[in-house]
């Protein structure tokens, strides 16, 4: 199952984005930008499903794109500022486009929906890949994605560059076994009984399941995100529903660069239903994380192996990227300053501290601060070099 990463059976075309006229009809409204800490930032869109529900999905980072096909545990906002989540977004963005969203009836998506079918979920996923842009990207999906990948990766194998599964299996029941049968079974009554209540005890149960490493603190937030994320009316009506889900027959159709990564210990997905993913799909590849948690978490010694993983196998995609017009690249974003923003950052070029800058504007460090902040967000920039970096473009302006 070695050597998918360095195949690319439909070619080594440029990376294209998708005339934003022939997608206009679809565009949604921008309903905001969020920061945190200062190094990074989402645009929150909404795309429109084939049956008229809006699907909520948020970009950020640079590079080749990578859909995420995500967990049905989702929020693209308050996810932004999770223990859990967050070095995935900040790493993930450093090294690739990233478009995710929130499942129908789930996070910032439409609530109140009562069709979870693989059709349903399929067209949503078509209608986020058209919306966002890009003719061609790669899709990895995560936990209950795997089926509507394998679904969308059948019917639209011209689209994609290669496919990353994450904890995920090709349908629910395949392969169960019968106590994995009861388990569901006796998820459903939790969710129903403990779901809506303002104590977490039943919530817990799910928690302690994704990351029994967990801190106090990585599980309280996995207790709020459930409630938060979904009603439990739609969470046991999308359950039962996923569960008749099965794409296994569509592995055998697959011809793309493949990588299966999962944890040997995942509670919530066991990690043979990754040895099923490897072995179905001609040419994937097997890496096996030494990992109780579902969501590997930034602090265990599993984390760098996943992120060198996915590095690694997503860097033939940014050989396909087309070469950047500099100059106009530059002069577009900083067009997007502020006057202020602009003598700021020209000031920072001269090689003066934020306090320097404060005392020569009459401003406060803090609100010098603030305005860098602004402007690496506006540029795309985040972390130590975001500075360095920014000095960069408005020197390359001339």
């Amino acid at each position: 199952m070695e050597g998918a990463a360095d195949r690319n059976p439909i070619g080594d075309r440029p990376l294209r984005t998708r005339h934003r006229r022939r997608l206009r009809r679809r565009r949604p409204i921008i309903v905001g930008v969020g920061t945190h800490g200062g190094d990074a930032a989402q645009d929150i869109r909404f795309a429109r499903s084939a049956d008229g529900v809006g699907i909520a999905y948020a970009v950020h980072g640079s590079g080749a794109p990578l859909l995420i096909d995500a967990c049905w545990l989702s929020h693209l906002q308050f996810d932004w500022q999770s223990p859990v989540w967050r070095h995935y977004l900040v790493e993930l963005g450093r090294i690739a486009t990233v478009i995710r969203y929130d499942e129908r009836g789930h996070g910032l998506s439409d609530r109140g929906v009562t069709d979870h079918s693989l059709a349903a979920r399929v067209a949503d996923l078509e209608a986020v890949a058209d919306d966002a842009g890009f003719e061609r990207f790669a899709l990895m999906a995560m936990a209950q994605g795997g089926p509507v990948a394998l679904e969308y990766a059948a019917r639209h194998p011209e689209r994609l560059t290669r496919m990353v599964f994450y904890g995920s299996y090709p349908g629910a029941h395949a392969g169960v076994s019968a106590e994995e049968l009861e388990l569901y079974a006796a998820f459903e009554a939790l969710i129903k009984v403990g779901w809506a209540r303002p104590t977490s005890e039943f919530r817990r149960v799910f928690s302690s399941m994704m990351i029994p490493g967990g801190t106090e603190e990585q599980m309280r937030w996995l207790d709020d995100l459930q409630r938060m994320a979904v009603d439990a009316e739609t969470a046991v009506l999308s359950r039962r529903q996923r569960q008749t889900i099965d794409s296994s027959p569509r592995m055998a159709e697959l011809d793309l660069p493949t990588l299966v990564i999962s944890s040997r210990g995942d509670q919530m997905n066991d990690f043979q239903h990754a040895r099923d993913l490897a072995a179905g799909i001609r040419g994937a590849r097997l890496v096996a994380l030494e990992s109780s948690n579902h969501i590997v978490l930034a602090d265990e010694p599993a984390w760098p192996v996943f992120l060198r993983e996915l590095t690694s196998f997503l860097a033939p995609d940014r050989s396909l990227m087309p070469p950047p017009a500099a100059a106009d690249a530059h002069a577009e974003a900083l067009a997007a300053l502020s006057p202020r923003e602009l003598d700021i950052l020209g000031l920072a070029a001269q090689g003066l501290d934020n306090d320097a800058i404060a005392a020569k504007l009459v401003l406060s460090v803090r609100t010098v601060e603030r305005h860098l902040q602004n402007v690496y967000a506006k540029l795309g920039l985040q972390g130590r070099t975001a500075r360095a970096a920014a000095v960069g473009k408005l020197l390359s302006r001339g």
